[in-house]
């Protein structure tokens, strides 16, 4: 009897600690979650003609319309038993409540309107638009025809807020500090576009420096491969998600066909100019 009260005293103890650590995970996720950052001064500059009229194409190659729904309405984008369930915000309706210098934030900063941190909200990338170019996104956003109801708020599930406390998981800010202390590689001025275009929209998947990084269930790949595509190959992979040989990408695929079909030759051919210069200059 008194091995049984031994075990029973044992067991007790190792419930009451697994106790105290689920207590311990949701107060700190909770924390992170519910935290206000500090965030920075809002600059917005007048954008050009050319720079609004482009808005709403920019909408989807940055994949506004990807995560946002056609009507930026929102819409679920992640649903993953006890990690997370994920809607993309009604941005129509944000829209008409936010600031331009919310908005701004929430862009580039990944700070909600409400100041809360954003979560799966690509900020890392987004921080290098410029002034400009955010105040022309801004617009396209709101020329947008405001519809629809607002979408849930997220819901972080036992696996999503341990990923969150032992640092798994980052937030949209925490994210943002991390791909900022780390640029990209300047190559000097006859780069300067393809370098900028990439930092905006592929540092979210392949990692601030393109080395490759954990996107999901799956690794991304070091741009460095890039190097050995020519630019017709580099435009039917950009556009089509095919890769030479006609091998079919998964990920990258979907992406392409979605947001990346809407880029110009001249983006295209810039992108490819830098990557290329990227590979030749690897060690």
């Amino acid at each position: 009897m008194k091995a049984l009260r031994i075990v029973g005293y044992a067991l007790g103890g190792i419930a009451a600690l697994a106790l105290v650590g689920i207590i311990t995970v949701y107060i700190l996720s909770e924390r992170m979650l519910d935290a206000h950052p500090t965030p920075q001064m809002s600059k917005l500059a007048k954008p050009t003609g050319a720079q609004l009229a482009n808005g709403a194409r920019q909408l989807s190659v940055l994949g506004c319309r990807g995560c946002h729904g056609d009507t930026l309405q929102g819409e679920i984008f992640l649903d993953e038993p006890g990690v997370a369930t994920l809607y993309a915000p009604n941005l129509t309706l944000v829209a008409a409540k936010a600031s331009d210098a919310q908005l701004d934030q929430a862009i580039r900063q990944g700070i909600s309107h409400d100041g809360r941190p954003l979560l799966i909200m690509p900020s890392e990338g987004y921080q290098f638009l410029t002034d400009s170019e955010v105040a022309a996104l801004i617009a396209a956003i709101r020329a947008t025809p405001k519809g629809g109801t607002a979408q849930p708020a997220p819901s972080v599930g036992p696996k999503g807020r341990l990923g969150l406390v032992l640092g798994r998981f980052s937030t949209a800010p925490e994210l943002v500090a991390k791909f900022r202390a780390s640029p990209l590689a300047d190559f000097g001025p006859q780069f300067a576009r393809g370098r900028h275009i990439v930092q905006v929209n592929c540092t979210e998947c392949h990692g601030p420096q393109l080395q490759g990084q954990q996107v999901g269930d799956s690794v991304s790949v070091d741009l460095s491969i890039a190097g050995a595509y020519d630019l017709d190959q580099f435009r039917t992979m950009l556009r089509a998600g095919v890769a030479p040989g006609g091998r079919k990408l998964g990920l990258m695929g979907a992406v392409a066909r979605r947001d990346f079909a809407h880029l110009t030759d001249q983006e295209i051919a810039d992108i490819h100019d830098y990557l290329v210069e990227r590979a030749r200059r690897a060690p």
